[in-house]
Order: structure tokens, then C-alpha cells, then sequence
């Protein structure tokens, strides 16, 4: 069973932070990280995948140069998460990708591990985006690396 906490502390945000961070050294890719805490994501039915992009586009995401933005959504009020890439790199990860990062995380929280969850699965993302579109010179951070709370 999850047990959310109403919101993380100021060192387990700076901890995040600094995954994303580490995890964006070896790519050109970016990562972003949004945790809503409040229930109000359905008011106007939109699936979980249209809240993500929804998300995703607020953000400006969809501006990184090679199009190659990830973000990581989760909605603690419902115990829900979803991962959704941009066209970049979506068409050219392996099916199942984001699957199997989605079962690091939800290991870690029926455990109660919220931030080593979220930690593994932005550095699972960087493994991937670096796999693609690796580190290069002039290379430089396209967005930010804080964690978004709601």
C-alpha cells in the first residue's frame, strides 16, 4: 500500500535535483520531474497521458533542440505516475522502455521509498536518453532540474 507523503522535504527536493542533474551530464536529452499532490487533475476528464502532455507542454518541453524531453509525472492524491517522451526520443527507445523503468518506481513505493523510486527512474531515463543522444560539446541545459510540485 502507498503511503504519500503530503510533500517532500526540502532535501529530498535538493536530492532529485541533483539526479537530474547527474543523469543529464551523459546525455543532451532533458528531464523534467512534476509531482502533484492535489486531486483536482480530472476536473476536466483528461487521462492520465493528456494531463502528462498537458504537463509536458507548459513546461516548453517540447522546445529542447532535438526534441528529446522526458518527463516523469506523478499524482500522489491517486497513486498514479506517467512517463511520456518527446518525439525524439520516444521513436527511438525500445517498446517497453518506459515500462520497465515505471516497475523500478512502483517497487520503490509500495516500499515506501518515494525518493530512491524517483531517483532510479530519472537515472534510468538519463541511461537511456544517453544511449541516443549522448553528451556532446556545446551541449547545454535546456530547462531547469528542480522538481515541479502541485
Amino acid at each position: 500500500m502507498w503511503r504519500f507523503k503530503p510533500y517532500f522535504s526540502k532535501d529530498d527536493l535538493k536530492t532529485l535535483s541533483a539526479a537530474i542533474a547527474e543523469a543529464e551530464k551523459k546525455t543532451s536529452g532533458q528531464i523534467r520531474v512534476v509531482v502533484r499532490h492535489g486531486k483536482h487533475w480530472n476536473e476536466k476528464r483528461l487521462s492520465l497521458h493528456q494531463l502528462a502532455l498537458k504537463e509536458f507542454h507548459r513546461l516548453g518541453m517540447q522546445h529542447t533542440r532535438n526534441r528529446t524531453g522526458v518527463l516523469l509525472l506523478l499524482l500522489f492524491s491517486e497513486r498514479k505516475f506517467h512517463i511520456i517522451a518527446d518525439e525524439g526520443i520516444h521513436k527511438k527507445v525500445d517498446d517497453g522502455t518506459w515500462e520497465r523503468i515505471a516497475e523500478v518506481i512502483s517497487g520503490h513505493f509500495k516500499d515506501g521509498r518515494y525518493v530512491q523510486g524517483i531517483t532510479d527512474a530519472v537515472m534510468a531515463v538519463g541511461m537511456e536518453l544517453a544511449k541516443h543522444f549522448p553528451h556532446s560539446a556545446g551541449d547545454t541545459n535546456e530547462l531547469p532540474t528542480d522538481v515541479v510540485e502541485r
